[in-house]
This record gives C-alpha cells, sequence and structure tokens, in this order.
C-alpha cells in the first residue's frame, strides 16, 4: 500500500513539473480593455447593507462640472441600473436599463444642479451628481 501512495505521489510530482515546464502565454485581447469608471457598483452591493455604510455607489455623491460625463460600472456580479429620482418617484431625466455585469453606463450633464438616482431592482441603493 506505501508502494502504491508513493508511486502515485512520484507520478504527480513529475506531471506537476512537466506542465509547469511550459510557457505561459498571456492573453491580449483588446475587446477585453477594462473600463475605468467615475462611480463604482461594487461587489454584494445587491443585498441590504450597503446603505448603511455608503457604499452601494461608490462614491455615492459627486460633484462635476456642467458639460462633463460620468462613467458608471457595474463590477457586481448582479444586475443593476442607474435610474433618476428615487425608488418611489422615479424622475424619468434618465434610465440606464438594467447593467449586466461589469457592463457601464456614460452620461454628460449639459444642466447645473442636483440629480438624484437609484437601481430600480435594489431600492437600497442611492446616489447623487451635482452639476457645478
Amino acid at each position: 500500500m506505501i508502494i502504491v501512495g508513493m508511486t502515485v505521489l512520484v507520478i504527480l510530482l513529475i506531471t506537476g513539473l512537466v506542465i509547469s515546464s511550459y510557457p505561459i502565454e498571456e492573453k491580449t485581447d483588446d475587446a477585453e480593455l477594462s473600463v475605468k469608471g467615475d462611480v463604482v457598483m461594487p461587489s454584494k452591493v445587491s443585498r441590504p447593507g450597503c446603505e448603511e455604510i455608503d457604499r452601494c455607489y461608490i462614491p455615492s455623491s459627486i460633484v462635476i462640472e456642467s458639460g462633463k460625463e460620468i462613467i458608471w460600472i457595474n463590477e457586481d456580479s448582479a444586475f443593476h441600473s442607474v435610474t433618476s429620482g428615487f425608488y418611489d418617484s422615479p424622475t424619468n431625466l434618465f434610465d440606464s436599463g438594467h447593467l449586466d455585469p461589469f457592463e457601464s453606463y456614460t452620461l454628460a450633464f449639459d444642466e447645473k444642479g442636483t440629480f438624484d438616482y437609484f437601481c430600480t431592482l435594489h431600492p437600497w441603493m442611492m446616489g447623487q451628481v451635482i452639476v457645478e
């Protein structure tokens, strides 16, 4: 029994050495370049609790100049949205629709003001854009 175990161990070690001696190619695909977001929906915000530490959208409040755009990126494994207003009273100014994981949404703000937004799927997720 010990001889069989030792034989298996030696085979595994040799196989591991042979496999690890092959060069590993890095995959570089332009289609997989990551988008840099101004506002991020981080992992696990589809569960209540992120609002307690103000981490549902990071940052939850962002100040920009008029005419600038914001890129939101969903880094969670769940669907999210960026929808103007509040969960119980949307304003219909903008709506990203449901964003797949790692999908982004870009919007330019030409008018000054304060624009609240939320996630239609997760009502505890709220953010704000302040345009100066």
